[in-house]
């Protein structure tokens, strides 16, 4: 039976594969990294361990590229050409459909995807964009894979590196610790610094995306002209926080345009 093959046994296959089986995902799943120790975490997962490279290629319905982007090209190297017609999904950061399209051999369909870590509890976002002339019904194949784990949305392929800057989890992860240190330094203990800049952050966008009031509205809400909220927002601004969180971005985008040169 064809299977669903990861090719790379690192964080977001581990994420991807925890995902899916928390969604009770039924499909054949088969993982292959050349380093055999970065199997052994998937050994009790439900999915199958393949050390052999072209021996999981050859069982690939969905075959999913997921290494480092400086390792995509030497990897596909030692795929070489195939006559199978399959669709092969990179998440390779940074690297376009221009510079894989055809690597495989004219019958491998492309597309690119860009799945967030939280999908490891079934909540994840992913952005997939394919390369002219996909078919529909694999389209749909892809879209059942990581719509398995989250929300999955078409983003144009020029959009794709700001995408990636902008949605990664690490984002919430960096703020909440940000403001609970900030918060310890004004007094609070460990736990309840956690406990406000937790409920800052993740109840307040929760609460947003239930509420269906625009965020401006409950920016104007929350923050009282001339209150202590407001203050804190101004300071934050008048001291470069909006510009610090441009910047980071593109510095981010840069490093993906770095990737697509490799």
């Amino acid at each position: 039976m064809k299977a669903i093959v990861f090719l790379g046994a690192g964080r977001i296959t581990g994420a991807l594969v925890a995902g899916l089986r928390v969604a009770n995902f039924n499909k054949p799943i088969i993982i292959h990294d050349h380093h055999s120790r970065n199997l052994k975490p998937f050994e009790k997962s439900g999915a199958k361990v393949e050390p052999v490279l072209h021996r999981a290629v050859q069982r690939a319905r969905l075959l999913v590229i997921a290494v480092r982007p400086q390792s995509v090209v030497e990897l596909l190297k030692q795929i070489g050409e195939t006559r199978a017609a399959f669709t092969v999904i990179s998440l390779a950061a940074g690297i376009p459909l221009s510079k894989l399209r055809g690597r495989l051999g004219p019958n491998v369909r492309w597309v690119r995807a860009m799945p967030s870590p939280v999908c490891r509890i079934a909540r994840g976002l992913t952005a997939v964009a394919y390369e002219k002339g996909f078919p529909k019904g694999a389209r749909r194949e892809v879209t059942n894979l990581f719509g398995a784990v989250g929300q999955v949305i078409e983003v144009p392929e020029n959009k794709f590196d700001a995408f990636t800057v902008t949605y990664s989890s690490s984002h919430g992860y960096h703020a909440l610790a940000t403001l609970a240190e900030a918060a310890e330094r004004c007094g609070l203990d460990r736990k309840t610094a956690l406990l406000a800049a937790a409920h800052a952050l993740a109840d307040g966008v929760d609460a947003w995306r239930r509420s269906g009031v625009s965020l401006e509205k409950l920016l104007e809400e929350a923050a009282t002209p001339g209150g202590i909220a407001a203050t804190v927002m101004t300071t934050m601004n008048e001291r470069g926080y909006r510009e610090a969180v441009e910047r980071g971005l593109r510095a981010g985008m840069r490093k993906a345009r770095a990737n697509a040169r490799k």
